[in-house]
This record gives C-alpha cells, structure tokens and sequence, in this order.
C-alpha cells in the first residue's frame, strides 16, 4: 500500500542520497572502529529515520508495511550496522507499544523513540530462551503496587546505548508456555538495571549488542505494556510478525548491493587477456544472485500488501524471513567466489558483508524455527490455491 507515490518516492530518494552519500564511504571506517559517527546519527535522526514505522500522532511517519519494506530494501544496502542504529526504534523497540501499549505508554515513549531521543531495544532472548522464547527464566514478582524483576538477557540488540527496555519476564511462575509472561517498560537509571560491555561479533560492527542484567528492578504497575498481566508473549508475537517482514526486506538490500559489487568487479577484473565477466560461470554467480534477489523482493513486497490489507501473513512471514536470509546468505558466498583471493581479505565489500549478512538466518527466528512453523501451518491447510 502506497498512499502517495510521489511523495513516498521522494521519501527514498532522500533516504538514498543519505545512504549511498554519507553512510557508504565510511563503511569501512565503522567496520574498523566499531563506531558510528555521532554526526550520522544526528543526521539519522533528522531525516525521521527512528520513527518512520511509528504512526504519526506520535511523531513518527507512519509507514505502511509495504512502504516500510521499500525504505529497508534501500537503507539495507550499506552496511547493515547503519539500520540497526534507528532500525530498534523504528521496529521491534517501539512496535510492543504500537500494537498493545496504553495510551499513556504511547504518548510517554513513541513521540521520543520517533525522534531519536532515547533509543529502545527488546529484551526478549536468555540463556536458555533462544528459539524456545517461552522458556523464560526472568521473574516479575507482585510487591504491593510493584513488581520485583531478576534475572539477565542476552544477545540484545542495541542494549548497551539503549535508555529504554522492553522487558519480558514471567509474572506467574505457575503457567506453562507462553501463558503468564508479560512485558514491562523500563528506563536507564532504574536501580538494579545494568548493561554489559557490547559483545565482540563476527559481523555488523558499530551495532553494539549486548546483555540487560536486572537485580531486584523494582517498577510501577503501571510498567507494564498494555497494563494487563500475562499478555506479554501475545506481545512480543505480534511485534515479530511484523519484524519478519522487516528483515526479510533488510535481507533484500545487501544482496542488492552485492550484485552491484560483482558486477562491477567482474567487468574490471582480468584474467587471461579477458574480463573476468567474460567468463560463463561467472556469469552464472551473478545470474542466478540476480534472479533470487528479483525473487525474494517480489515474495517480501507481495507479503507486505497482504498485511496492509489485512490479511493473516504469519506463515508468509515466516516464507519470507526463511528465504530472504538465506538467499542473501547464498548470495554473499557468491561474492566472495567472484572476488576470488581479494574476496577474503578484510577490507573487501564482499568479506564485510558476508560477516555482517550471517546473523539474518540466526535472529528473529532461526531458518530451522521457521521451517518448523511453515511446515505445521502448511499441514494444517495452509496452501494457497
């Protein structure tokens, strides 16, 4: 659903002279710092990149699902580093609060992550609740017109900067499953609240990710989302059906880039007298790269208009998070073939994106999970005719 074309087509042409012209040229800088600059984040945020999918009325620009697609398709196609930054505020930080937060919540928090103020991130994942999320350790115990929250995440995105969690925790030790957790809002500077030193990654440098420590937090009732217990899992369920098209389209743009990269490389590299372009086989790594990426666009955006219409895509999500990740996975390996010995040195575009491309098929679901969750949907009839 494009609401107005003319103006969402200037919408991505500023988002891509933005990318392509201030982003691009340090990739490399980021990659070896492990730092965003200050003044790109600044500008981030003046452009209205952390809250293009938070509607409107709270400051945001209110991107539909198809549109929202489009701009990760294009800001996917630097260093993904730069799209995690906002990419939390925009997406899985703020959506918990879009789709089940109280008025109160939303007019408190989403006019301050739309803008870049505070930055969020979703405490969702432990130790021993990876792909099994409802396994959570982390307890929110009743105290009066508080509750008392223990325990430690990891693998957070964005936790090390972010200045307010969304925290999942299990208010009824008694349920099973899904049933009895329930997600609560708190900010920095809660005592008991801490944050590890970012993790050292194989990939996406400048995106610290990090553990979210939490010793007798004590917050309001009022903390939690939504204000009723035991809705959080239902929570964090809506907010990752969403974010599975996000990826998918995150996924979209780096293979993008990618083929752009080996072509490039195959039309300047020689090799016995002849480009290396010249050469069938190499014309076959970018063919069959440019025609999943056709393919993988084509299933992201098709499922992006079902869900602005309504209709139940959360097997398509899973369709498009499965095969975006590791088309993009396969494309990256490609990358690295055409650009042969070059390929593998650090420095090299397609040795930093084949890093920083890995962790699509491990997070928000692995490609394992969603095979499992598409197989039970497609056995309980669901086969599009």
């Amino acid at each position: 659903m494009i609401r107005n074309p003319a103006q969402f087509q200037a919408l991505l042409a500023e988002v891509r002279q933005f990318v392509r012209g201030k982003c691009l040229p340090i990739e490399e800088q980021v990659d070896r710092e492990d730092l965003i600059p200050e003044a790109v984040v600044q500008r981030m945020r003046e452009l209205g990149l952390f809250g293009h999918s938070i509607p409107a009325e709270y400051g945001g620009a209110g991107l539909t699902t198809e549109e929202l697609a489009l701009v990760n398709i294009e800001v996917s196609q630097v260093a993904t580093t730069f799209r995690a930054r906002f990419g939390g505020n925009t997406g899985i930080a703020s959506e918990s609060l879009v789709v089940d937060g109280l008025p109160a919540q939303k007019e408190n928090y989403l006019p301050r992550l739309a803008s870049g103020a505070v930055t969020g991130c979703f405490a969702l994942t432990e130790p021993e609740a990876g792909s099994d999320a409802t396994a959570q350790k982390t307890t929110a115990v009743r105290d009066g017109a508080a509750y008392v929250l223990n325990g430690k995440k990891c693998f957070i995105t964005n936790a090390p900067i972010a200045d307010l969690f969304t925290v999942f925790a299990r208010t009824d030790p008694q349920a099973k499953g899904g049933s009895g957790i329930t997600a609560f809002l708190v900010e920095r500077g809660a005592p008991g609240l801490s944050t590890s030193a970012p993790y050292r990654k194989m990939g996406q440098a400048g995106s610290p990710v990090g553990e979210v420590i939490l010793e007798n937090v004590r917050v309001p009732a009022s903390a939690i989302v939504g204000g009723v217990e035991g809705q959080g899992f239902r929570t964090a369920m809506k907010t990752l059906n969403k974010q599975r098209i996000n990826l998918a389209a995150l996924c979209v743009g780096p293979a993008v880039r990618l083929v752009e990269e080996m072509v490039k490389h195959a039309r300047n590299r020689k090799q016995f007298g002849q480009p290396i372009g010249d050469f069938q086989l190499v014309q076959q790594l970018i063919a069959e790269s440019n025609t999943e990426v056709h393919a993988a666009r084509a299933l992201v955006l098709e499922t992006a208009r079902k869900r602005d219409d309504g209709i139940d895509v959360t097997m398509e999500a899973s369709m498009c998070k499965l095969f975006a990740s590791e088309m993009c996975g396969r494309v990256a390996d490609r990358a690295v073939q055409v650009f042969g010995g070059s390929g593998y040195l650090a420095g090299n575009v397609a040795e930093r994106f084949y890093r920083d491309v890995r962790l699509f098929r491990l997070y928000e679901g692995t490609s394992q999970i969603h095979l499992v969750n598409i197989a039970k949907r497609t056995m309980a009839g669901g086969v599009e005719r």
